[in-house]
């Protein structure tokens, strides 16, 4: 009984005196915060506002919604740029890339035999039903069947796949400019 005490009574010191470091002069200050930028802790809100740049019906979608919907897609799935590939393709820059040209990942002969542009529109009808959309692909995944989460994981990948920064900058194909800005003349 005596050594629990003992043991409980010098954590609780040393994690009391891990809160405050002495300066030169012998006063506390008090402790520094360190974070790596790996760990930061940002609020979902100031990531919801990156929304606000993309094409309805996404610009409406909630990102928290999206990011955990994602969980579903990233046990396959990397989506940082110059990720690795992993059982599924990298989906950094999926947005305006043609169907299975993700450099390094070997597709199906379905995906390969496919001539298309990802667009949200098409992750849309794909993400609904893969197998239904495109049959022979070897994707397992059931599909996202609620609107609302495949707008949510679909706006969510727009934003963290770079897209939305294109949007952002004018370097997006037009057709998916959002809807409150005026469309160029189609010339790219």
């Amino acid at each position: 009984m005596f050594l629990r005490i003992f043991l409980a009574s010098g954590a609780a010191f040393l994690a009391a005196s891990c809160d405050r470091t002495a300066s030169p002069d012998g006063q506390e200050a008090p402790q520094k915060e360190v974070e790596s930028a790996a760990n930061a802790i940002v609020p979902a809100t100031s990531y919801q506002a990156a929304f606000d740049v993309l094409p309805a019906p996404y610009s409406q979608a909630d990102y928290s919604l999206g990011r955990r919907t994602f969980k579903n897609c990233q046990s396959c799935h990397t989506i940082t740029e110059g990720g690795r590939h992993s059982v599924g393709p990298n989906l950094h820059g999926i947005f305006g890339r043609t169907v299975g040209t993700a450099e390094g990942f070997q597709y199906s002969k379905a995906l390969e035999a496919e001539d298309f542009t990802w667009t949200p529109e098409r992750l849309e009808e794909w993400l609904d039903n893969p197998r239904g959309y495109l049959p022979g692909n070897r994707m397992t995944f059931a599909g996202v069947h609620r609107p609302a989460d495949r707008h949510a994981v679909i706006a969510y990948l727009m934003v963290e796949s770079g897209y939305a920064a294109e949007l952002e900058s004018g370097s997006a194909p037009q057709q998916y400019a959002p809807a409150s800005e005026p469309a160029g003349d189609g010339d790219e």
